[in-house]
């Protein structure tokens, strides 16, 4: 049926359009699918037909009216929309795709001759390699993605020219190449194996990957690190060189970490007094315009997270950088800021008693014993020491200041420097974390660009779907091959920068973690509050880190130790298990259930691949990839949208119809109490940190305001537990509160004293 109108067709040529096609296409989209209707999606979609609309126009308003009709009530909508979407992208990528798909060989060669995929890779594997590759490819798994995961996966993954929106390869196509491209260095007797295992895994949204394997794997860029560590002396060049390194990252896909703490505070003296430092904030404009003008994957501008120590002399300024009072002269609101605590800082909060300020290179050792033992020594000597530039500030108004500054802006975090050092697997000192707040690696300044003596640290970041585990002895495959196929990409991947080849390669640090902690309770009828889960998780954490070390083990039997493996905890014989804040007892008993010994024995004859394995980071965009529930958060509701060019993005959490009534709602819960002891048991057996966050609903407190004394106790927790970093801060309505010291010392109370000492030395006792 036509009415006359005429479609102007892909290939320049147009047609009168065919009303039935159109029909047929809407009908296909829905085949099989319970509670959608092919008319429905026609009538909502209102076409208004008009000489000239291109067939990519009526695909898309097709697409958007299908996504539109998504609701709890008819969840498959959600297919209907994606497959319509995928029928357009098959459509622009292979013509007549339903005569066939290429081979993965032919698909690869003509990419090749684009540019568009690296030009080495087809020459890896021999034809009947390529033969065997192309016949384990599924391009029916397409089919198994929501409308949300794959507009994630065209938008920002699919190798595409971005100037032109030309999309040249699909999903499965993605997935298989990056699978050969990771182990095309295998052995020839097992890389095809590892190859099918790898695909299958990925493409089945058992195993996540990060954005930048996702869209970079294959193609000629070669930066697959999500984190990117950045250590600054307190010198021009050093600023400067960083400021490079920073933009070279962002350039290629990676979110930045910054330490700034060695940088003295304004007006410190500077050639004996020639010159008055300017501070911190002009070096911080410089890094903020850096993240922004270079864009990650052509999409969004940078981003980073600088961190600063509670005593710094600039810290009341760095604490309201983001605000939106004050003017942009003494404003830096496009990065986010750490600050760095320790439990002489609680106590004092706790105390009430004063916490001293100074510029870092007025007290020489200072920063660099901040989160040691030798630390609270030293800060005292310093404080007495009446001959040091120094400012006092009350500790609880200093505290309130960062705990209302987060509450207004969100992006204020806390990393507990001193568990992130207790409970490391480094020897060296941690400094920093990430972006995120999920990395603790060792980094080093760099004095110029080329510097060889400093060191840039990066983390390769993969997560397991939990959602999808059917029993936690499914974990130990797929740990293995997390593990393996982070491994090979540090020695695939290029390094625009020096300092960050030399330690990446001898250091191997990698960072598995979780999606769809959410979807795993709900399926075992438990609530993030529940005793039985925060059990359930430990026994999951447990089985976890136990394969991740045995794979990382198994690897370095293989393969050899990492090169810095004696510089960790692990050589000798030091395991998470062994350096946890032992307050995590009170909530699960200490109970294991692997054979640990015999793991330790064999890490101290062989070694381990990688110096870290685990981390657990925010996951948002690609867990709406996997279709799985966002990392470690319980869902703000049972669908969620999400924004995008293309218009809202509609997710529902897994098996909605099922499961609803086990699924535990963020918003519903009436404190942070039950996620708080979840990241804390989680970290428990984590070699690296959690990007945990604080979620606050105004409607489950009086006159709708959330008080600043359960800010406050929730800060005292997270530190009890053995949180290492604090980092967003969600409040349901954005309302905010004015803090006042005397509110603060309501609640806590019963808290007093329960901030124990933790030494290093007893802490790492077997």
């Amino acid at each position: 049926m036509t009415n006359g109108t005429k479609v102007l067709k892909r290939d320049g040529q147009t047609e009168v359009l065919d009303l039935d096609k159109v029909h047929k296409m809407t009908e296909e989209a829905c085949e099989g699918l319970a509670g959608v209707s092919a008319s429905q999606v026609e009538i909502q979609s209102g076409i208004q037909f008009y000489d000239g609309i291109t067939t990519a126009e009526i695909q898309e308003i097709l697409v958007r009216s299908a996504s539109d009709l998504i609701d709890l009530d008819a969840p498959n909508y959600q297919y209907v929309a994606a497959r319509l979407l995928l029928f357009g992208l098959y459509k622009q990528v292979f013509g007549d795709w339903k005569q066939g798909f290429p081979s993965v060989r032919e698909h690869l060669s003509k990419g090749s001759d684009k540019k568009i995929y690296d030009p080495t890779l087809e020459s890896k594997y021999s034809e009947e390699e390529w033969i065997k590759i192309n016949s384990w490819i599924d391009h029916n798994r397409d089919w198994t993605f929501t409308y949300a995961g794959l507009r994630q996966v065209v938008d920002k993954y699919l190798v595409q020219d971005r100037s032109t929106t030309e999309v040249y390869e699909s999903p499965q196509f993605m997935y298989m190449l990056i699978s050969a491209a990771i182990f095309a260095e295998y052995p020839q007797e097992t890389r095809l194996d590892y190859i099918k295992r790898y695909y299958d895994a990925i493409s089945r949204h058992k195993i996540n990957i990060p954005t930048p394997i996702m869209a970079g794997v294959r193609t000629p860029i070669r930066q697959f690190a999500s984190c990117v560590l950045v250590d600054i002396d307190d010198t021009l060049d050093s600023i400067f060189s960083s400021d490079m390194a920073v933009g070279r990252y962002v350039a290629q896909r990676a979110g930045i970490g910054i330490n700034s703490g060695r940088i003295r505070g304004i007006n410190a003296k500077i050639r004996g007094g020639e010159v008055q430092h300017t501070g911190v904030v002009p070096f911080l404009k410089k890094f903020e315009a850096t993240v922004r003008c270079c864009t990650q994957n052509g999409i969004r501008g940078g981003s980073a997270t600088v961190h600063f120590p509670i005593w710094h002399k600039e810290i009341e300024d760095i604490l309201v950088l983001k605000n939106n009072k004050g003017t942009e002269d003494n404003r830096v609101r496009k990065l986010d800021y750490s600050i760095q605590l320790s439990e002489l800082f609680y106590q004092r909060f706790i105390d009430n008693k004063e916490i001293t300020l100074f510029s870092p290179h007025d007290c020489p050792n200072l920063f660099e014993s901040f989160g040691t033992d030798r630390f609270d020594d030293l800060y005292q000597r310093y404080e007495n020491d009446p001959t040091i530039p120094s400012r006092k500030v009350r500790a609880q108004e200093l505290i309130l200041s960062l705990l209302k500054e987060r509450a207004e802006t969100g992006r204020i975090y806390i990393m507990n420097i001193d568990h992130v050092n207790s409970h490391s697997s480094f020897k060296e000192k941690v400094e920093m974390s990430n972006l995120c707040q999920e990395i603790t690696l060792p980094t080093k300044p760099l004095q110029h660009i080329d510097d060889l003596d400093g060191e840039i640290a990066l983390c390769i970041l993969s997560a397991i779907n939990v959602g999808t585990l059917r029993s936690l002895d499914s974990l130990e495959e797929l740990c293995d091959l997390a593990v393996r196929g982070l491994d090979a990409l540090i020695d695939f991947q290029g390094y625009p920068v020096k300092a960050a080849a030399i330690g990446t390669r001898a250091r191997r640090s990698l960072g598995i973690g979780y999606i769809g902690l959410a979807h795993y309770l709900a399926k075992n009828k438990v609530s993030y509050n529940d005793a039985e889960a925060h059990n359930m998780v430990h026994d999951l954490t447990e089985a976890f880190q136990y394969y991740l070390l045995k794979a990382s083990n198994n690897l370095a039997k293989e393969q050899g130790a990492c090169e810095y493996f004696d510089k960790t905890k692990y050589s000798d014989g030091i395991l998470p298990i062994d350096t946890y804040k032992k307050d995590i007892d009170e909530i699960v008993p200490n109970t294991l259930k692997y054979d640990w010994d015999s793991l330790r024995n064999d890490i101290k004859q062989y070694g381990l691949r990688n110096s870290t394995l685990s981390a657990q980071m925010p996951s948002e965009s690609s867990s709406i990839v996997s279709n799985a529930t966002n990392g470690i958060e319980p869902p703000r509701d049972y669908l969620s949208t999400k924004k995008s060019k293309k218009g809202p993005l509609k997710q529902i959490v897994p098996a909605y119809q099922s499961l609803k009534q086990h699924y535990t709602l963020l918003w519903e819960m009436k404190s942070n109490d039950g996620y708080v002891k979840v990241v804390a048991v989680m970290q428990k057996f984590f070699d690296q940190a959690i990007s945990g966050n604080w979620s606050y609903n105004p409607d489950n407190y009086p006159d709708n305001e959330v008080p600043v004394s359960v800010m406050a106790n929730d800060l005292l927790t997270t530190y009890k537990y053995g949180w290492k970093t604090s980092y967003y801060q969600n409040t349901y309505d954005n309302k905010t509160d004015e803090v006042e010291v005397e509110e603060v010392k309501q609640g806590l109370e019963s808290l007093l004293g329960e901030i124990e000492s933790t030494s290093e030395c007893d802490a790492c006792a077997i």
